[in-house]
């Protein structure tokens, strides 16, 4: 995080989680007079897109957060603001949170950053939590993974996200220098034609500044 731009995603990993709007056919920016679109993070880390949902998309958000020292520390030390009428921080395990009823097809941007101190393999990474995850999101909903770490097989993921998604709803992008591989999957819907993912991408581009059209032209899919 630097300190005069706090709300900018710096790892590109990170910035990768956010290529899964490219995907989601609503507009990026908040409408008047619609409901506030809404953005859940499963795992905080330093709160980079916690923040960056929250204060740059102006998006509703909630991120979800096994660790209650993890929350306070991106509260003292990242500038995560308090909650509001559009932030929620939940400390709960997030098996749980997407099996919960009250969640069910509330999501609009859905990212999975699941991690224990080792950073081996992903926490959950089961085609049943899969499964609930697509459930959390709503029609237009979309989902970003990061995998990383010796123990993370990239097929194996794969395999189940297609397996809960259907293999026509699933892409990803190559991965970073340092071996994170973001993963995305969407609800419903085609794959975008090439001219209207290269305007979804400007658009992103334009409102949070990161390189999304490098990523329309990256992105690798299933079916």
């Amino acid at each position: 995080m630097r300190i005069r731009s706090p709300w900018k995603i710096e790892l590109d990993y990170v910035q990768r989680m956010m290529a899964a709007l490219l995907l989601r056919r609503g507009p990026l920016e908040p409408q008047p007079g619609e409901a506030l679109p809404h953005a859940v993070q499963l795992g905080l880390g330093a709160a980079a897109l916690t923040k960056a949902c929250h204060q740059t998309l102006r998006w509703r958000s909630t991120a979800v957060e096994l660790n209650p020292q993890v929350v306070q520390a991106c509260r003292q030390w990242f500038k995560l603001p308090p909650d509001d009428a559009r932030l929620a921080v939940v400390v709960a395990d997030a098996a749980d949170w997407v099996r919960q009823p009250a969640q069910l097809g509330t999501a609009d941007l859905l990212c999975v950053d699941l991690y224990d101190h080792d950073a081996a393999a992903p926490v959950l990474d089961d085609e049943v939590f899969y499964r609930d995850c697509r459930a959390v999101l709503g029609e237009d909903g979309v989902m970003s993974v990061n995998v990383f770490g010796w123990r993370a097989h990239l097929a194996g993921s794969l395999r189940r996200l297609r397996a809960a998604f259907g293999a026509a709803h699933v892409a990803w992008l190559p991965p970073t220098e340092e071996g994170n591989t973001v993963l995305l999957a969407w609800r419903d819907g085609p794959w975008p034609e090439r001219e209207t993912l290269a305007a979804r991408a400007a658009e992103l581009q334009r409102v949070m500044k990161l390189p999304a059209s490098r990523w329309a032209r990256s992105l690798s899919r299933s079916g």
